[in-house]
């Protein structure tokens, strides 16, 4: 009998999970609202926090989930290196692409599936946006992404603590961020 191989190596395995899970996502940021541009603009104006609520339970979620996971031996804790120069190149990209257009990639996506031209159009900014940062990357490589560089540095490790150290202090504050949203009103 032939051995199934791990679907983790199987290229369209990959990309058939990848897209599914993309579909879901952009589904979901449509139906949690954080694909109409007004909620964005919202956000940006600290008037509307469902995309902070959105991406807060998120992360609080998968930060759960993940080392949950993580302590029955079901996953692996991978964290890439890191820099303060491909940090701030990427917060800086972001923030203006963010600024400019008022989606992030993520929000674009779905709002581009979800049919709104503007959004069509910020995907092809996406597309020309990543073509000039590859083609400036062996520049930035050498110049500016490995300046600071701190490694796979993780907030636990750093603490010297156990990663529920830190993640339970983490989603008991955002379980108060969010009642402080619902008493604001926001």
């Amino acid at each position: 009998m032939e051995q199934i191989k791990n679907p983790r190596q199987q290229r369209w395995w990959q990309l058939g999970v990848g897209l599914l899970v993309g579909v879901c996502f952009g589904f979901l940021l449509q139906k949690g609202g954080a694909t109409d541009y007004s909620v964005i603009i919202g956000q940006l104006l600290f008037s509307d926090m469902t995309v902070v609520k959105i991406m807060l339970a998120a992360m609080v979620t998968g930060m759960v989930g993940f080392h949950a996971l993580h302590a029955v031996g079901a996953a692996t804790l991978k964290p890439k290196q890191g820099s303060a120069g491909a940090t701030v190149i990427g917060g800086v990209l972001f923030g203006v692409g963010f600024g400019l257009l008022g989606y992030c990639p993520g929000t674009v996506a779905g709002a581009a599936g979800h049919g709104a031209l503007d959004a069509v159009a910020g995907m092809a900014g996406i597309v020309i946006g990543a073509g000039l940062f590859a083609a400036a990357y062996p520049l930035l490589d050498r110049a500016v992404l490995h300046k600071g560089e701190f490694g796979d540095l993780t907030l636990p490790r750093l603490l010297h603590v156990n990663p529920w150290v830190v993640i339970v202090p983490v989603a008991l504050g955002v379980l108060a961020l969010f009642a402080w949203f619902s008493s604001a009103g926001l």
